[in-house]
């Protein structure tokens, strides 16, 4: 989602400079997630984005977007700098450590995963198979006293329905220990009741609960923010327990991966776990990421929102966990992809190119005017107007992930057969007409090389899989297709220079086509790939990092530049390894993982300049790209070995 997208070309908003200091860093944020939530807290230990009940629902805090929209602290009283921070090995629990004057603190922040708990009704949201673990709708943070004394203080102000709704705290509790926060403005149900549970003592000021207290070593402390029946821990034994429970969750789930014993093995975990912690396990569900209207340029209005399942980022995502052996994702996106194209009435809808992460067909965008934005960044938008645009590559890419997934497994799902033969029969009847391509320009449409290619893939895998579904008319008819779809390609979207071109009779160089190699359109010894490949490295590129195209050349209904798309990049590194540029292509990998945030985490963009990451996040399209990259690059250096094994081997 790479939307590139503009409803309305305002004018650019110059960033208010005296704002700067106050917004931390895109890339300091750590990020959170119980597969059903997620949430991201800044360096001083305050949470600053989170939607309940779902990730697309109203902000209950959205500091992130506003400096008054809402947060939830716990730290150092009057400390903004923490000695240290990290994740906890394999899982999404952070930890940071704390030094003051007078002591050290130790504080871990998750949101609860636990036991399968809907045992005596059936769970409402939930569409997909149970796993053996569950939400349970807790934001826990623990706080220990390891040395000293210090003095810790909470504040927890919430600003409901993106700060449009007041926050009215009560006492729920029987003295100090519990306090509740509705939605002022709202009727009954609009928005969840927030319920806070502690052992400290809770004060009410205003919009605000407060909490101060002197630890010394061996003191513990806990904070509970709850929003469902769950009952939230009453003491700190409980909340240690919810803790290591979440822990044993996420340990089980990352220890089903392979991850090759190699010094990026912590950056491939990092990402896998990233991608686990953007899937919305009630429906399946894959997040582009977890913001709405992080800028891709600094103070500028190219900002969007991204909490919604892309069809192909989604496909792309499971590309990534694939090479990682965890495919079980991609059952359940699968059967979420069945949801959504599947009416009551009989008749199928066709694939749009994103939905909400409940299934929802309809995302319409509008601007939050009263929020400051990002540093200064506007419009602060929700919804994404690029829902009902015509994307030819959606087709290609959802059958290039089944073909994959069914490969492993010898047969096409019953169920996904008919699905399939749509998608691949929409590709027929589309390919010859112009779209907005995989960057959703919004632009004019055009002959965009990438989406003929994408239709070439649907046609290719959809031969394949009818083969093997023994539908032999089929495989034959599609097979002939795809040739033709490939001549046609290779007449019109090829330069004099033998290099792939943006769009039908243009020059122009687009990042997209990286994907040539990768998706076998060409065999990665043929001179037009190895031509494709060096033009775009040498040619497209800003301090050696990829853009997606020219903004001045490509009309994407836009105005003001954008800074290098971080997927792009690790395109590069998987199409330099398959032409046999290895050392190009590991030079480029380690440039890039140097690029990580402190907690190994990705925007979208970086700006070469500064190395400071641009647009929302965590970016699934951007950690499936590293994954994929990375498997690549170690996968070619163990070829000496016996033979370099891509990292997806569609052949």
């Amino acid at each position: 989602m790479v939307s590139s997208d503009a409803h309305s070309h305002g004018r650019l908003h110059a960033a208010p400079h005296h704002h700067h200091h106050s917004f931390p860093p895109i890339d300091d944020y750590a990020f959170l997630s119980d597969c059903e939530s997620t949430c991201l807290i800044a360096r001083n230990g305050s949470v600053e984005w989170m939607c309940i009940p779902r990730p697309d629902s109203p902000s209950v805090f959205g500091a992130i977007l506003d400096r008054s929209a809402g947060h939830f602290r716990i730290g150092p009283y009057g400390q903004n700098v923490p000695a240290a921070r990290r994740y906890l090995p394999g899982g999404l629990i952070v930890e940071t450590t704390w030094q003051t004057e007078t002591g050290w603190l130790i504080v871990r922040d998750a949101l609860v995963l636990g036991p399968w708990h809907n045992v005596e009704q059936r769970s409402r949201s939930h569409r997909r198979t149970p796993t053996d673990w569950d939400a349970e709708h807790i934001l826990l943070r623990t706080v220990k006293c390891v040395n000293g004394t210090v003095e810790l203080e909470m504040s927890c102000e919430p600003a409901f329905d993106y700060h449009r709704g007041a926050a009215h705290w009560e006492y729920t509790g029987k003295v100090y220990e519990e306090a509740s926060a509705t939605c002022k403005s709202s009727s009954p149900g609009d928005h969840p009741t927030l319920r806070l549970t502690t052992n400290m003592k809770i004060g009410l000021e205003g919009r605000e609960a407060r909490a101060r207290t002197r630890m010394v070593e061996g003191d513990n402390v806990f904070v509970a923010l709850s929003w469902s029946h769950m009952p939230a821990p009453q003491t700190f034994d409980e909340a240690a327990d919810k803790m290591w429970q979440t822990a044993k969750c996420w340990r089980e789930w990352i220890t089903i991966g392979r991850f090759p014993d190699h010094k990026w093995r912590g950056y491939l975990q990092r990402s896998a776990l990233a991608l686990k912690g953007l899937t919305y396990a009630p429906t399946g569900a894959l997040l582009a990421a977890s913001t709405t209207s992080l800028p891709e340029t600094p103070g500028g209005e190219r900002n969007w929102d991204y909490r919604y399942a892309w069809v192909r980022d989604s496909t792309f995502a499971l590309w990534g966990l694939y090479s990682l052996g965890l495919d079980r994702e991609a059952n359940d996106f699968f059967s979420f992809i069945y949801d959504v194209s599947s009416a009551e009435d009989g008749n199928h809808h066709p694939l749009q190119v994103m939905y909400g992460v409940g299934g929802e067909q309809t995302l319409v965008e509008s601007e939050l005017h009263h929020l400051s934005g990002y540093d200064g960044a506007r419009p602060v938008r929700i919804g994404n107007g690029a829902y009902d645009q015509v994307q030819h590559d959606i087709w290609g890419t959802i059958l290039d992930s089944v073909y994959l997934h069914v490969k492993s497994r010898e047969r096409v799902p019953e169920t996904l057969w008919p699905m399939l033969k749509r998608q691949v029969e929409e590709a027929v009847k589309h390919w010859r007409l112009p779209d907005r391509g995989i960057w959703e320009v919004r632009g004019e449409p055009q002959h965009f090389t990438s989406s003929k290619i994408m239709c070439w893939v649907a046609l290719d895998r959809g031969a394949k899989l009818a083969d093997q579904q023994g539908e032999t008319s089929y495989a034959q008819q599609w097979s002939e297709l795809a040739d033709e779809i490939k001549e046609d390609i290779l007449e019109h979207g090829v330069d004099a220079r033998g290099v792939l071109t943006q769009r039908y009779g243009s020059d122009s160089l687009d990042a997209s086509l990286l994907l040539a190699p990768l998706l076998r359109f060409l065999p990665a010894d043929d001179p037009r790939i190895r031509a494709t490949v060096l033009a775009i490295a040498d040619e497209l590129t800003e301090g050696g990092l990829v853009l997606r195209y020219r903004v001045e050349t490509t009309d994407d209904g836009l105005s003001g530049k954008e800074g290098t798309f971080t997927i792009c990049s690790f395109w590069l590194v998987s199409a330099l390894v398959e032409i046999g540029e290895l050392d190009r292509a590991k030079r480029l990998c380690d440039r890039l993982l140097g690029f990580a945030s402190p907690l190994k985490l990705y925007a979208e963009e970086i700006d070469p300049d500064s190395g400071r990451h641009l647009g929302n996040f965590p970016q699934a399209f951007t950690h499936l790209a590293l994954i994929n990259a990375v498997v690549h690059v170690i996968r070619a250096e163990e070829a000496a070995a016996g033979g370099f094994q891509p990292a997806h081997n569609t052949v």
